[in-house]
């Protein structure tokens, strides 16, 4: 089975050849990448890096600033968006193609199903989003079926909530968040009454760091007793089940969904089991952010894969900001024990900051221990953000989201690094040593993910336990694992020192009992440089491993049968 292999990336960022993009510069001056310019050479370079699948985030119609209202496109009030490009979870046509991606756009509907043919016909897997907590405060579908009725049409506004309601409403209240200026005259943002913010924020008057920009779906759940109103199933349930199935019968290969856990359980045992029922092989990925209920999402919920975020993103967040040791990555495993193949690691996506940025590593080319460990320590997916395999350091303000290490979504704006490497869609712009060097390492990485069985189909196995009191082996900057399948095994040692680590490594009696391995003399290769060497494996004895500063060893090697008297 192959393991997902995901590559994020942001088409109106993506494909932006701006050369000189102002902050907080319009449409009309920074440009907007476009989803033709995702092109059959660009996809094949994708693939060779390894993945499987490409999530093409923000491509449904969102609040920004742009003028389309030549096309029958409402025109945004500027005073709810947050920056001129806006947020692409402010959503305002779930049926719609963002105009700012499109070449024709009267057609952008079928420029993106065009996308979607490029991809599959490039090998790859496509994954959109799908943002059922939320949506932007002006919500108008003009893309919408005929027979569809739009979010809010037909809501009693004189409730606070009912189950019939799409949305929640503060009666009597006008929107007023704090600290956000709405405007003044005729082009103030008046909203009466006020509709309840995207964050459980049930008040007319939300902060400037609440999602004051959107406005909470109504699922059926009464916030202030916690009641579930779920039979008669709740009209916004059958709307987003449409809108789900609007999009996989274009041809999308799975979803990313927002948010879950601000969604009731029921909904999506409800929801992914009717688009399963007649599209089996639909994947769903749930951001979540709650390990107690990692579970039930998956067990109940139906989900595929879960963000592995709080446990081991946070760690490896830790080890390579902070000095935490390496030691507990072993607690990051434990903690999704049995559903370990059920999680989706990463270093990066829109939501973090940079690996290269000062806010985390602050060097690119330390993350080959992070890298790996996020790559190999499960069987589940893993991902990379469009830019991380080129070192991308989200330097600079672009506007409204400020130097804060990540790269903006809600600017009109470009990926430096992307757009050298680009070069205008020919894929060979001119890279720097390091650059090269970068993605060449996640290519390896990456490629191994289904190269190998052992990583993308094999069993784990923690060495640490057995290495904790060993006077040679540092926990504290080495973590020490092993793949294993079939008579294959691969050793990983991860080095997040800046020293050289020279070291032995302990392999306990129970691995090779797990394993019908034998003890003895084995010649294997480390899988990332391709050197071949030959080395002890037995519990006898520890083994002998020297790792370069932050770097990896993945040494594999075929074994005979143990054989038993």
């Amino acid at each position: 089975m192959a393991k997902p292999v995901i590559y994020q990336l942001i088409p109106r960022l993506f494909t932006n050849y701006c050369e000189n993009p102002l902050r907080n510069g319009t449409i009309m001056h920074n440009g907007s990448g476009k989803l033709n310019d995702i092109t059959p050479h660009i996809l094949s370079e994708i693939k060779k890096l390894g993945a499987t699948h490409v999530w093409y985030t923000g491509v449904i119609e969102h609040a920004h600033d742009a003028d389309y209202t030549a096309y029958g496109i409402p025109r945004h009030n500027p005073h709810v968006i947050k920056g001129h490009a806006g947020s692409p979870y402010a959503i305002t046509d779930y049926y719609g193609i963002d105009p700012d991606l499109a070449v024709d756009v009267p057609n952008r509907i079928a420029e993106f199903e065009a996308l979607i043919k490029r991809t599959h016909e490039a090998g790859l897997k496509v994954i959109m989003d799908f943002v059922p907590n939320h949506v932007a405060r002006q919500y108008h579908s003009d893309a919408k079926p005929v027979g569809i009725r739009d979010l809010g049409q037909g809501d009693n506004v004189d409730m606070f909530f009912s189950p019939s309601n799409n949305f929640f409403y503060i009666t009597r209240q006008q929107f007023s968040p704090v600290d956000v200026d709405l405007g003044h005259g005729r082009n103030a943002y008046v909203e009466f009454p006020a509709k309840a913010s995207g964050n459980d924020c049930y008040t007319a008057y939300p902060g400037k760091n609440d999602w004051y920009d959107t406005v909470k779906l109504n699922y059926g759940v009464d916030p202030w007793n916690g009641n579930h109103c779920f039979s008669p199933i709740p009209p916004t349930w059958f709307k987003m089940l449409h809108i789900l199935r609007y999009w996989s019968a274009k041809g999308v290969d799975g979803f990313r969904c927002d948010m879950v856990h601000m969604v009731p359980l029921d909904f999506w045992h409800w929801a992914i089991s009717n688009i399963k029922e007649k599209y089996p092989k639909m994947q769903f990925i749930a951001e979540i952010y709650d390990v107690s209920l990692y579970r039930p999402f998956i067990e109940v919920g139906g989900f595929d894969y879960l963000y592995d975020k709080v446990s081991l993103y946070d760690t490896l967040y830790g080890i390579d900001r902070n000095n935490v040791s390496a030691a507990n990555i072993t607690s990051c495993w434990q903690s999704v024990e049995g559903i370990n193949q059920n999680m989706l690691c990463f270093l990066e996506n829109h939501d973090e900051v940079r690996y290269a940025s000062p806010f985390f590593a602050g060097d690119a080319m330390k993350v080959e221990p992070s890298l790996v460990v996020t790559a190999m320590i499960n069987r589940g997916a893993v991902m990379i953000y469009a830019g991380q395999e080129l070192g991308e350091d989200a330097h600079g303000e672009a506007g409204y989201s400020g130097d804060d290490g990540r790269t903006t979504i809600f600017d009109y704006w470009v990926i430096p690094t992307i757009q050298q490497w680009l070069n205008h869609g020919e894929c060979n712009g001119i890279l720097t040593a390091e650059q090269e060097c970068l993605r060449a390492l996640y290519t390896r990485v990456l490629t191994l993910c289904n190269r190998e069985k052992a990583i993308s189909e094999g069993d784990f196995f923690d060495l640490m336990y057995v290495n904790y009191a060993n006077p040679s082996f540092n926990p504290h900057s080495l973590y020490a694992f092993m793949r294993h399948h079939g008579s294959t095994t691969i050793l990983i040692v991860a080095n997040f020192s800046n020293m050289e680590a020279d070291a032995e490594v302990n392999l306990p009696q129970l691995a090779f009992d797990m394993y019908d391995m034998a003890p003895g003399r084995y010649r294997g290769t480390d899988l990332l440089t391709g050197e071949s060497s030959t080395r002890n494996i037995t519990w006898e004895r520890p083994v002998e491993v020297k790792i370069k500063p932050r770097s990896a060893m993945v040494w594999k090697f075929t074994h005979k049968k143990m054989s038993r008297s």
